[in-house]
């Protein structure tokens, strides 16, 4: 190993970690050193790191918001022990959100080092692998649903990108909060069966090159008049949306794994009195997250959410970055000491 191209940051203690040497690299297992622990920061033993969708946009280097041209330890999300802190009991719980760059190492690492406001305490027994996968995946389908569109019993829901675990969680959410009639939009046709299984009323399959008029014609057939459309892939699918869309239907965009643009018509928009909003977490306090954090850990601890993962050592989490990068339809989760992701939290 070249030492040289190692990760080094003030102060002591190395960790084995991931690391992305330049945009566009492929990931490897390293070493990096932590900053010393100060006032105001917590350190904490990972257990488990999900990986984002994100993780893999910022590492390529095409993000829109961060790019980093030297080495660092991604890992935007983890769950973990406490290690020393001023503010979290040492051996207690947490989940924390990592800004990852090349001087504040990430969560794909046997360490962390956080800020105090970014770590909440977990509820006691619940799986530190859910807790984590359910962290930005959840909020990501949580907050547009519920507190940007502001579903309301008896409407109709419409999720674009249904089969990746951000649209999984957000047909169950919508399930669960009393929507009237839920439809799932997405490519893989074997991961569309789940999402019905999931709770879906009806799920459409997007086809190579249709027009928008078409997948419009078949959006309508299966959903109707629709109230709140969450949209995580843009492109011509939003198109079409926007014309089944009802009166005051409200839009969430947070993603765009379709395309970078959309048209849309004006003359649709006043006339429907549409609200379209965007929603990235990056940009959203954890404090703001947390009422959509301990619903969402409340429901999956008692079996009223269900999310697929796949379980990742931390030398096998270039294998998962690639199986991220081929959606999985699951929620890849890295795992530095198995004997923390599987002990007692009772």
């Amino acid at each position: 190993m070249n030492a040289a191209s190692e990760v080094h940051a003030p102060g002591s203690g190395s960790v084995r970690a991931v690391l992305v040497d330049a945009p566009a690299a492929e990931p490897r297992l390293g070493s990096t050193v932590l900053p010393r622990r100060t006032a105001g920061t917590t350190l904490i033993a990972v257990a488990a790191a999900p990986l984002n969708p994100l993780d893999l946009l910022i590492a390529s280097g095409s993000f829109h918001s961060v790019r980093h041209e030297a080495p660092y330890v991604p890992g935007s999300e983890c769950v973990g022990v406490v290690l020393e802190s001023d503010a979290h009991a040492p051996g207690s719980w947490v989940y924390a959100e990592c800004h990852a760059a090349p001087a504040t190492p990430g969560a794909f690492a046997d360490r962390v080092l956080v800020a105090d406001a970014d770590v909440l305490p977990l509820p006691h027994s619940i799986d530190p692998v859910l807790a984590a996968a359910v962290g930005n995946a959840g909020t990501a389908a949580y907050m547009p649903l519920m507190e940007i569109a502001g579903l309301r019993r008896g409407e109709t829901v419409l999720v674009l990108g249904a089969t990746g675990a951000v649209g999984q969680l957000a047909v169950q959410i919508a399930r669960r909060a009393g929507a009237e009639r839920v439809i799932g939009v997405g490519r893989d046709h074997t991961a569309l069966q789940r999402v019905l299984v999931l709770g879906a009323d009806a799920v459409v399959a997007l086809h190579p090159d249709e027009s928008r008029d078409d997948l419009a014609a078949r959006l309508r057939g299966a959903a109707g008049p629709v109230d709140v459309v969450l949209d995580g892939i843009y492109g011509v699918p939003l198109e079409a949306a926007l014309q089944v869309c009802a009166p005051r239907a409200r839009v969430v965009n947070i993603g765009d794994l379709a395309g970078p643009t959309a048209q849309v018509p004006a003359g649709s928009m006043r006339g429907k009195q549409l609200v379209m909003s965007g929603f990235a977490g990056l940009h959203v306090s954890l404090r703001d997250k947390q009422p959509a954090l301990t619903w969402l850990w409340s429901a999956i601890s008692r079996g009223e959410l269900h999310l697929a993962t796949r379980v990742f050592p931390l030398d096998e989490a270039p294998a998962a970055w690639r199986t991220q990068s081929d959606s999985p339809h699951a929620k890849c989760v890295v795992v530095p000491d198995v004997r923390l992701s599987t002990g007692d939290r009772a």
